[in-house]
């Protein structure tokens, strides 16, 4: 059984699934998979995420704010603190900062980040990390915010091992999406290789970045299996032992 620890299931189209959330996650079951993570991108769409998987004891939720939304969706600790007293949230996030399209929003996407880490801190809950070109601010912040003392994960990682080895020692857990299946990730299945065998995870990112072999299509947590096939091969080992550590290390940074 597999758990997927980051997907957005108030995101997925379900045109393919006779526009039936429940016929949705009855496929997602079917594939083996036991638990998952909805992750929360924005608060204005929140309330609505958190009533399509109120009925589903194994969805976890986090509650935060994507660092491309944080100039539609201002936050503040207070306010994160205040929604993550719902006993179904796990995490806060997805936060951290994103570079990508460019540095334009770059001091709002801090500050955010400043904020969730300390509605983390406060809470005891780990957060998960988003970052994207923005290697040194990411690592910075965290330091700086005392990131160490909630952990948490870095989510969908892209990055260098020189990044994991420091969100590493910083006690963040490393998480690897269908992005670990593509021809062009051969540094990144380096990085997957080294990372110890309690500090990782496998995810979905859902319905975004579908796994080889349904790459280009909607994802959804079924496929979640095709990254551990993929990090099993990688780290030479077989499926059953991808399955159980990725399992133990999300029940340990959750608390699940």
């Amino acid at each position: 059984m597999f758990i997927d620890s980051h997907c957005h299931l108030d995101r997925i189209n379900l045109k393919n699934f006779d526009n039936n959330f429940s016929l949705l996650i009855d496929t997602i079951r079917n594939n083996s998979v036991d638990r998952m993570l909805c992750v929360a991108i924005n608060l204005d769409h929140y309330p609505q995420m958190l009533a399509l998987v109120e009925s589903y004891e194994y969805i976890d939720v986090s509650v935060g704010v994507h660092p491309s939304d944080v100039i539609k969706t201002p936050v503040d600790a207070a306010t994160l603190i205040e929604l993550a007293q719902n006993p179904r949230v796990v995490a806060i996030g997805e936060t951290g900062l994103d570079y990508y399209y460019g540095e334009e929003h770059k001091t709002e996407q801090q500050a955010a980040f400043r904020e969730h880490i300390r509605a983390a801190n406060q809470l005891n809950k780990p957060l998960i990390i988003h970052t994207r070109d923005a290697r040194e601010d990411t690592i910075s912040i965290m330091t700086e915010e005392n990131a160490d003392q909630c952990g948490g994960v870095m989510h969908c990682f892209t990055e260098s091992w020189e990044m994991a080895k420091q969100a590493l020692d910083l006690g963040f857990y490393i998480s690897f999406s269908g992005i670990l299946t593509f021809k062009t990730a051969d540094e990144l299945r380096q990085v997957a290789r080294q990372v110890p065998d309690d500090r990782f995870l496998i995810e979905t990112d859902s319905p975004y970045l579908a796994p080889v072999p349904h790459r280009g299509k909607q994802n959804h947590p079924g496929w979640v299996q095709h990254v551990a096939e993929c990090l099993a091969g990688v780290r030479n080992t077989s499926l059953e032992i991808i399955a159980k550590q990725s399992t133990q290390n999300y029940r340990r940074l959750f608390q699940r």
